[in-house]
């Protein structure tokens, strides 16, 4: 099948060159030229494991091309994926401003028969939006549906190629079958192919974002009193999630969730709700309790050190939001981060690959660490912000040659309690009663 995606970035990368590697051919469109030159030179402009490989794969074999010519990637489309961003406007509400952009520019180049697909973001009512701004343009009935993506950054590869389920939003079943064709490589083991109206398939991508960063701010909120009862997130946390009606999945507390999905997409179901006259009082919650979050870590460390940290050596292990990638969107460490500066802390950090991302918002107002060791030389205290693997087993004795004091503020939970006090640490988690050196 001949496919054109619009936008080149997390979403639409991974689109197009995944279906491109099923045997599709597919030409990116993006208005920036810097980044089409980069891509066409195999350069990747994001960090997802095993992309770079797949795209420098299917290039080869002449299925998948980026361009700045909407034309070249549009006219001969019999689908074309609408990948471009939808940030949250200032009310939180999704800015569609680049989408209807899109939709204008393509018009034109469209084939009569094409499908128009949006795989962004979008509110309830988008892909109504679009079918009447077509028709406003080419005079025809154009079809379109949604197709929203569930991707995990980090896991992209693997979540579009595996799916545990593809949504579509479609007025036909014609289109219905078209799309299913499309996704029928990754559907061999049996996995649903859940047709519904685009509404509902909009709805769906907003539902299920919301109903994690719940979870998620949920059990943070438990933890954080957890903390006052002398009781232990962990084991609340085991002896809930062996419930079937609860499960454990996205029941680690934490130092908040971050990203460019969940932030946005909590906000942008209620900016919906609001619309339509219904008060949106758990997503309000959800948004507030994890904006809260993000503020826990600098305060313990601040109440550690007596309320100031002026002069303070503070090692930050880890920056992008979640690890196995380089997004700092919304990153809890940047809070953090922010909040050490602003209280006099020196900081020195290290993130395997998150460096110049951070590097390029705060220039040299940190210390930037050549590995994880080197960022604990001097520090009067640690920090975990983010729990890649690097992290997980160090050199215990190591750490205590290189720091100042053995202090760690672990915002992931990823050591033991009592192991720290034996090898002598101060150790606080998420959660979990504050433990001293034995």
């Amino acid at each position: 099948m001949r496919i054109g995606v619009v936008g080149t970035g997390y979403v639409g990368l991974v689109t197009g060159t995944c279906f491109a590697d099923s045997g599709n051919t597919v030409t990116c469109l993006d208005i920036n030229a810097e980044k089409i030159a980069r891509l066409n030179r195999g350069e990747i402009p994001i960090y997802e494991p095993g992309l770079e490989e797949l795209v420098e794969r299917t290039m080869a074999a002449g299925r998948l091309k980026f361009t700045i010519d909407t034309s070249a990637a549009i006219r001969d489309a019999e689908v074309v994926f609408l990948a471009v961003g939808t940030p949250p406007a200032a009310d939180g509400s999704a800015d569609l401003s680049a989408l209807w952009k899109v939709v204008d520019t393509i018009a034109a180049h469209l084939q009569p028969t094409a499908i128009v697909v949006t795989k962004s973001t979008v509110p309830v009512g988008t892909c109504a939006g679009i079918e009447k701004r077509l028709k406003e343009r080419t005079g025809r009935d154009c079809r379109v549906a949604s197709n929203p993506e569930f991707l995990k950054e980090g896991a992209a590869i693997e979540d579009f190629q595996k799916p545990d389920r593809v949504v579509v939003g479609v007025r036909s079943d014609e289109v219905g079958q078209t799309l299913r064709s499309l996704y029928l490589p990754f559907l061999r083991t049996e996995n649903p192919f859940l047709v519904m109206s685009p509404e509902s398939s909009e709805m769906t991508k907003y539902v299920a974002n919301s109903l994690l960063a719940t979870k998620i701010s949920f059990i943070n909120e438990v933890a954080n009193l957890c903390e006052r009862m002398d009781a232990d997130i962990d084991d609340v946390r085991r002896g809930i999630g062996h419930d079937s009606r609860i499960g454990f999945a996205f029941l680690f507390p934490g130092v908040g969730y971050g990203g460019s999905c969940f932030p946005k997409d909590v906000q942008a179901l209620a900016a919906m709700a609001r619309g339509k006259g219904v008060e949106p009082r758990i997503l309000t919650a959800v948004h507030d309790t994890n904006l809260a979050q993000k503020k826990v870590l600098g305060e313990k460390i601040a109440a550690h050190f007596g309320g100031t940290m002026k002069g303070r050596k503070v090692a930050v292990w880890g920056l992008a939001f979640k690890p196995r990638t380089d997004d700092i969107r919304d990153a809890p460490a940047i809070d953090l981060i922010d909040r050490l500066l602003e209280g006099g802390a020196v900081v020195r950090v290290f993130d395997p690959e998150a460096m110049a991302n951070v590097k390029a918002i705060y220039g040299d107002r940190l210390d930037y660490a050549s590995n994880v060791m080197n960022a604990l030389d001097g520090a009067d205290c640690l920090a975990i912000v983010t729990e890649w693997g690097d992290f997980r087993r160090p050199d215990f004795d190591e750490m205590a040659r290189r720091m100042n004091a053995k202090v760690i503020f672990d915002g992931r939970n990823l050591y033991p309690p009592a192991e720290m006090r034996a090898r002598g640490f101060v150790y606080h988690g998420i959660g979990k009663v504050p433990v001293e050196p034995a």
